[in-house]
This record gives C-alpha cells, sequence and structure tokens, in this order.
C-alpha cells in the first residue's frame, strides 16, 4: 500500500513539473516589436490581378444522333484529326435491317403505283367504249330502232365507266405518294445508317475521349459526347474572372502577364481582347469574365489550366516608396507621447499636430495617399509600396510605428477615417473572392 501511495506522488510530481515547464516555455511574449523600414526610389506599379482558366479558342464536343454499341474507335486522347477523318464506329447491322425493310416496302409502293396505273390505262378503255356505245344507241333511238330502255341502259353504263376512270386516276395519285413517302422512309434509314459513322468535323487534337468499344450509347433524351476536339492550340485563351471594382480598369488591347503551376519560373503573355458583360455572382461578389488571347506555339500549356494573371492598369517611375504598412498602423499612444517621437526624429510642429490630432482624417500616417500597388524590385519590408511626401522621405529616416508583431497576432489594421474604410472594404472583398474559389489579389 505504502509502495503504491509513492507511486501515486511520484506521477502527479512529474505531471506538475511538466504543466510548469510548458508554462514557462510556450508563455508569449506581450511587448510589441517594432520593425523600420527605410524610405526608397523605385518603380510602383498598380495592377489587377485575377485566377483564369486556359481554354481553346473553338472547342467542338462530338456526340452521336442515334443509339447503339461503339464497335471501334480509331483515335484516343491526345490524337491529331483531320475534318471528315473516321474517329468511331456504332455497330450498323439494326439500322442496315431498317433500311433493307424501308427499300422494301419502297418497292412495294412503286409496284403498287404501276398497278394502279394499269387499272386506269384499263378503265380508260372502257370508258372510250362505252362512251361509243351510248352514242351509236342514241342515234338508233333517234331513228326508233332501239328502245328508251336501251337508252338508258347504254347511258348508265357510259358514266360508270368515266365514274371508274375517276377512281382509278385517285388510286394512282395515291399509290404515288404512298411511294414518296416510301422514299422518304429509305433516306431516314440511310441517314441513321451514316450516323453510325462517326467523323471528325474540324481539323484539331482530341482532348477528351468519353467511350469505350463495347459501350452503349443512347441519344434518345439529347446527343451523347463522345469526343472533344480542340480546333487549334497553338492559340488558347485564358477566361478570367475580375471583380467589379477593377472591370472599369481593364481596356480592350492590354498587355496581360500571367503564370501557371505547370511551369513557375516561365511568365506568359498576351492581350485583352473582350470584357464580356455577363456577371457571375458568387455569394454577393459580382465578377466579369475577360478573354485574354495569347500564342502557344510550343503547345506547353493544355487547355483547363489555372492562370495567375496580372494586368497592369497604372505606373510611376522613379519615385519615393514607403511599405504600406507604415502608412495603415495607427500606434495606441497619447497625443503627448505621438508629439515626442515626432521630435525625436525631427519631424515639424505642423507635422507633429497633423499626425497627433488629425491622424484619423489623414489614413494615421505621412500621407493620406493609399494604392494597391506593388513594387518593382522592393527590397525587404512590406512588398507592398506607396508613394509618401519627398520632405518625410528625404531625410531617409524610418518610421517608428510599423508594429509587424501586433499584425501577425491580431490580424488587426490600424488606421482611420477614409482609409481605414477603404481597408477593410478591401479585406472584405478579398474574403469573399476566397470564398468562391478566387486568388485574393494584394491590397
Amino acid at each position: 500500500m505504502l509502495l503504491l501511495k509513492r507511486h501515486w506522488l511520484i506521477a502527479l510530481g512529474i505531471i506538475v513539473a511538466a504543466a510548469l515547464f510548458a508554462a514557462f516555455e510556450f508563455k508569449g511574449n506581450d511587448k510589441a516589436q517594432y520593425f523600420t523600414v527605410k524610405a526608397d526610389r523605385g518603380d510602383i506599379h498598380d495592377v489587377v490581378e485575377a485566377t483564369g482558366t486556359i481554354n481553346a479558342v473553338t472547342t467542338v464536343q462530338v456526340g452521336s444522333q442515334v443509339s447503339g454499341t461503339i464497335s471501334h474507335l480509331y483515335v484516343d486522347f491526345n490524337s491529331r484529326v483531320k475534318k471528315g477523318q473516321l474517329i468511331a464506329q456504332i455497330d450498323p447491322p439494326l439500322f442496315e435491317g431498317a433500311l433493307l425493310q424501308a427499300k422494301a416496302d419502297l418497292a412495294n409502293a412503286e409496284a403498287n403505283l404501276q398497278a394502279a396505273q394499269a387499272n386506269v390505262q384499263k378503265d380508260r378503255a372502257t370508258a372510250v367504249q362505252t362512251k361509243a356505245d351510248y352514242e351509236r344507241t342514241l342515234g338508233l333511238s333517234k331513228e326508233g330502232v332501239m328502245s328508251q330502255q336501251q337508252l338508258d341502259l347504254a347511258k348508265a353504263s357510259a358514266d360508270s365507266a368515266q365514274a371508274a376512270l375517276g377512281a382509278a386516276e385517285a388510286q394512282v395519285t395515291q399509290a404515288a405518294a404512298q411511294v414518296k413517302q416510301k422514299q422518304a422512309a429509305v433516306t431516314v434509314s440511310q441517314t441513321n445508317l451514316n450516323y453510325t459513322t462517326i467523323h471528325a468535323p474540324i481539323d484539331g487534337t482530341v482532348i477528351a475521349r468519353n467511350v469505350d468499344v463495347g459501350q452503349t450509347v443512347a441519344a434518345s433524351l439529347q446527343a451523347p459526347t463522345l469526343f472533344t476536339i480542340a480546333q487549334d492550340l497553338t492559340k488558347m485563351q485564358v477566361y478570367a474572372s475580375t471583380d467589379e471594382s477593377d472591370v472599369g480598369m481593364i481596356r480592350t488591347g492590354q498587355i496581360v502577364s500571367f503564370k501557371v503551376d505547370a511551369f513557375p519560373k516561365d511568365t506568359f503573355t498576351g492581350r485583352v481582347s473582350q470584357i464580356r458583360m455577363n456577371a457571375t455572382t458568387v455569394q454577393n461578389v459580382v465578377t466579369y469574365n475577360t478573354v485574354i488571347d495569347f500564342d502557344n506555339p510550343e503547345m506547353k500549356l493544355f487547355p483547363g489550366m489555372t492562370a495567375y494573371i496580372t494586368i497592369p492598369v497604372a505606373a510611376a517611375k522613379n519615385v519615393l516608396r514607403v511599405p504600406n504598412g507604415a502608412l495603415r498602423y495607427k500606434p495606441d499612444m497619447k497625443a503627448e507621447e505621438i508629439r515626442a517621437l515626432y521630435q525625436k526624429y525631427g519631424l515639424s510642429s505642423g507635422q507633429q499636430e497633423a499626425q497627433a490630432t488629425g491622424g484619423e482624417q489623414t489614413g494615421g500616417g505621412a500621407s493620406g495617399k493609399q494604392y494597391r500597388a506593388r513594387a518593382a524590385g522592393a527590397q525587404g519590408g512590406d512588398p507592398d509600396q506607396i508613394e509618401i511626401d519627398p520632405a518625410r522621405a528625404q531625410k531617409g529616416q524610418p518610421d517608428p510605428f510599423i508594429d509587424h508583431d501586433r499584425d501577425r497576432r491580431d490580424g488587426s489594421q490600424h488606421c482611420g477615417g477614409m482609409d481605414c474604410e477603404r481597408s477593410h472594404r478591401d479585406r472584405n472583398r478579398v474574403a469573399g473572392r476566397q470564398a468562391a474559389g478566387g486568388r485574393p489579389r494584394q491590397a
């Protein structure tokens, strides 16, 4: 019993020691840590970034208009085909039997037509004979040789023969119509038989094959897709989803650059050919399709790849730059402390007052202007850059209010006034785009 109690005490001591070690080891440092970056001179580019899908300019889905079993496949994935080339065969015996039956029905209808025509000739001869008998009887009746009864019988025979001739001619017309109907049935059967042979409608490359030999295709409601053929993979397009706030800055003919995951070191270029007005709304995020044409001479890019597009809309050359974070951050300090810090770094009294009392109106920094921009060749710090006041930057003094530690901890952005509202609006729009499956743009 004493031994068991000792074991329990040892285990409890180990647990307490581990808890104390973890508490001291993982205790966070709540002290804010500041980083400074010198203002430099360089280029600033305002760009629109979006994601899109690479597609062929012309893509044709080859289907079947008849139902049946696939008996042969003559092409496969990535096969080059020519217009009119045989690419698949549906088992034709049922359609061949239907064609033979239609031809037999046509032959029967043609025979009926010939019989009706013969009857017409026969009835026409009878009508001629009875008419002659009637005229002869009429002459003899006037001379008193033939009785009135005989004259009436001759007239009735002539009228009956004439009616029979009319009926025979109607039968000829009916038989001729049946012949045309059977000819149409033969044409339909022949067309269905021809549909069992699938030909390529265009020159191109097979990018999808959806059937195998022995598979049954049913075309009762809609034509099943057997192949997908891309016409020319050396000229392709990117369908990019651009945000409604950016579509006004994009113009037809603009040069565009983009990257793909398959070739991360390569940058491809294209040109905006169309901005489609059909809007797409996903979770209250409105986007428009921007079509970008580009050449693919080596056929390195395949249909369906995801492209990360960058569309330049404005640029500033050789300007003073400072990280955006310096202008978005506002220190949680009293006005007196802020004045003291600005005096330490050599700012004038007017600037001190502006920073201490008017920070909320000017965006909480040295300048109220903010751009969604990206600097070319920025060294260190936030890659997003912004043009600042030359008087402030020429001194080469660091900004003491860049609290990167705090931003990383709580994800907050310290700003004020109109610029703060813009920052929160941009962040909400980016979050909505991520939920809709898009790629966030640098803000």
